[in-house]
């Protein structure tokens, strides 16, 4: 059974950094492609970036482009997700999910998400 658990959010301010985390179990990282999304209350689920099944490739949407990296620890099989100079409309529940493409949209397995809160 696949299962994403991602964590490290919480209640931050305008400016500061955090690092997303996501937790693979039943399925390796190192031979999925990763994406991370966010959900705004009352807004659509909002791609943000992935990584290849390589790694070698990454990609991010300009929301957050310039500001972020993801990135992967394989002997951990866990994907993060590190977001600097954050701003209250970052503010959202945060996901990670698994697929067989770095795509925007085409991903088999979601985590529950974490909540992040950027107060101004």
């Amino acid at each position: 059974q696949v299962q994403l658990v991602e964590s490290g959010g919480g209640l931050v301010q305008a400016g500061d950094s955090l690092r997303l985390s996501c937790a693979a179990s039943g399925l390796t990282v190192s031979i999925s492609a990763m994406g991370w999304f966010r959900q705004a209350p009352g807004k659509e689920r909002e791609f943000l970036g992935a990584i290849t099944r390589s790694g070698v490739g990454t990609y991010y949407a300009d929301s957050i482009k310039g500001r972020s990296t993801i990135s992967r620890d394989h002997a951990k099989n866990t994907v993060y997700l590190q977001m600097n100079s954050l701003k209250p409309e970052d503010t959202a529940v945060y996901y990670c999910a698994a697929g067989a493409t770095a795509s925007e949209n085409e991903y088999d397995y979601w985590g529950q998400g974490t909540q992040v809160t950027v107060s101004s």
